[in-house]
């Protein structure tokens, strides 16, 4: 079970942490795909609300730990997990901001952003690969730290352990396969075309042909 002021508090921390940076990210990515005959605003406001609630959530799971560690007086920040933890968040954070001043609020130009959306596309999928990495870190951490003597016996905890382990490369496999089919990329809508050359006509001077004005 979890609780916040117990000795449970630390079971919020993997909850937390697979559901935010796991599987809320994992839907955020996929929302350009499963979404992509829908308008391409409905779709980008929604792709930065899962984001925003994945790092919310997060928050929470990492808040949760240090806490616990602290009742118990365990060290922080000297696992590999931990170290991996917190770069996956901190770089999701810089992630999301960069991209909602990008591509979710006005100001960026044109160009700006089509040269920015390549590394935006390359860091989404990277965090989600290091995120997936970072929870599998995790719960060998804690099976060896829990049943050490006894995972060797294939007890319930490890077997449970084990499998959700597996659930997550499944369900990141899921999601690369999804990304990268051509069959699932979202084709442009014919008034976003229109839009998107009417704001490069206005922001960089060139006309619909490629002349400048």
């Amino acid at each position: 079970g979890v609780a916040w002021h117990s000795s449970l508090q630390f079971n919020v921390h993997p909850l937390c942490m697979v559901l935010g940076m796991v599987f809320l990210q994992g839907d955020a990515l996929l929302v350009y795909r499963v979404f992509r005959h829908e308008a391409k605003r409905s779709t980008k406001a929604l792709h930065a609300l899962l984001h925003g609630l994945a790092l919310v959530i997060a928050l929470v799971g990492i808040v949760a730990v240090f806490e616990s560690h602290r009742a118990k007086g365990i060290p922080d920040m000297y696992s590999l997990h931990s170290w991996c933890g917190m770069v996956a968040f901190v770089l999701y954070l810089l992630q999301w901001l960069l991209g909602c001043g990008f591509f979710l609020l006005p100001g960026a130009s044109f160009s700006l952003r089509g040269r920015y959306k390549p590394q935006h596309i390359f860091f989404g999928i990277a965090l989600f690969i290091l995120s997936i990495a970072t929870c599998l870190l995790g719960i060998t951490e804690m099976l060896l730290f829990n049943i050490r003597d006894t995972y060797s016996h294939f007890v319930p905890e490890g077997v449970l352990a084990n499998t959700l382990g597996v659930l997550l490369v499944a369900f990141g496999l899921v999601v690369g396969y999804v990304l990268t089919r051509d069959d699932w990329k979202r084709p442009p809508l014919a008034e976003e075309l229109a839009l998107s050359m009417d704001f490069k006509t206005l922001t960089e001077g060139e006309s619909p042909s490629g002349g400048s004005q």
